[in-house]
């Protein structure tokens, strides 16, 4: 199936005029990501009259959207230029992309954070740009902790029993609503939750420096034996499949107490259709018995192609969405 996706892209791309100077940027839909990367192709095309930015919208999920991406990159296809990718990435892609330090990004790294330049540096070469940079929130009702005289939670303890105790007071009313929303998936979002409640919980790392397994101590039992004990009590059972928009979805049509996500659920949550408008705050995750809260790093970064057609114009495009 994805090859055949991938021939039928191919095949669109093919239609455009060779004289016809085109960008071709992969970009995911999650929270606003694509309606900004539309709205950066317009300002560069009224900018740059001579110049199309088409906007190849791609799979939410992280390993889909990286499994469609390395179709193009391993087959040196040239029908995209620009490439939205995960904080995670750009060692692995590395290979796959040009140094932008060589298309004067120097201009612009000053304005991003050293340590996410750092993470997109591979052997000297910058081989992508900072979009944005996030971390994991939570995001809480302050109209239900109010109704059922709670204070905001500071620990994942408080988060679990305060979740309980707003859970069954709203179920009388609302048999869908439940106390905590999270990302469950077997996928990346998964993953930065638990490195989350580990780190919280002073739990040490899954593999040392030295490429040794330290994951299997008791902190790190007793805080995952936690979040599991969450699905099917706090959490629904289908928590086991959601990603973002999921755990989002439930939450802001007014169906959950609390909820983890990212910086982009804000402003969406504060929406005209949002039933949680005006109802919300945001602070750091809860901690655990280490006493400090941990969030995991996020956020999305472009990269150029190697194999790109505009070997000139894509890394201005680039830029200018950094």
């Amino acid at each position: 199936m994805k090859k055949v996706l991938l021939t039928l892209m191919v095949a669109l791309f093919a239609l455009v005029a060779v004289s016809e100077t085109v960008i071709t940027v992969a970009a995911g839909a999650v929270g606003q990501e694509l309606e900004l990367t539309k709205k950066a192709a317009e300002k560069y095309m009224e900018i740059h009259p001579d110049v199309t930015v088409r906007v190849l919208d791609t799979p939410d999920m992280v390993q889909d959207r990286l499994g469609l991406y390395l179709q193009f990159l391993e087959a040196r296809s040239p029908e995209i230029d620009v490439y939205q990718v995960d904080v995670i990435w750009p060692g692995d892609l590395a290979q796959h992309f040009v140094d932008l330090y060589e298309h004067n990004a120097d201009k612009v790294v000053s304005m991003h954070f050293p340590a996410i330049v750092e993470n997109n540096t591979v052997d000297g070469k910058l081989v992508a740009i900072p979009w944005f940079t996030d971390a994991g929130l939570l995001y809480y009702r302050t109209d239900l902790l109010e109704k059922y005289g709670l204070n905001p939670p500071t620990t994942w303890d408080e988060l679990e029993e305060a979740a309980k105790i707003i859970q069954e007071g709203e179920r009388k009313t609302n048999p869908d609503f439940w106390g905590f929303v999270w990302q469950g998936n077997a996928y990346e979002g998964l993953t930065c939750d638990a490195l989350e409640w580990l780190a919280s919980n002073d739990a040490g790392t899954i593999i040392s420096p030295d490429k040794k397994i330290t994951i299997a101590n008791a902190n790190a039992v007793e805080i995952l034996e936690k979040a599991a004990g969450w699905v099917g009590t706090i959490s629904p059972r289908g928590v086991l499949t959601f990603a973002e928009e999921d755990a989002r979805a439930v939450w802001q049509t007014g169906n959950a107490a609390f909820t983890r996500n990212w910086p982009y659920a804000y402003s969406l949550s504060k929406g005209e259709d949002s039933a949680v408008a005006g109802k919300f705050e945001v602070p750091p995750l809860p901690a655990g018995k280490s006493g400090n809260e941990a969030a995991t790093p996020g956020g999305w970064q472009l990269s150029e192609s190697k194999n790109r057609k505009n070997s000139e114009k894509a890394p201005d495009f680039a830029l200018l969405m950094a």
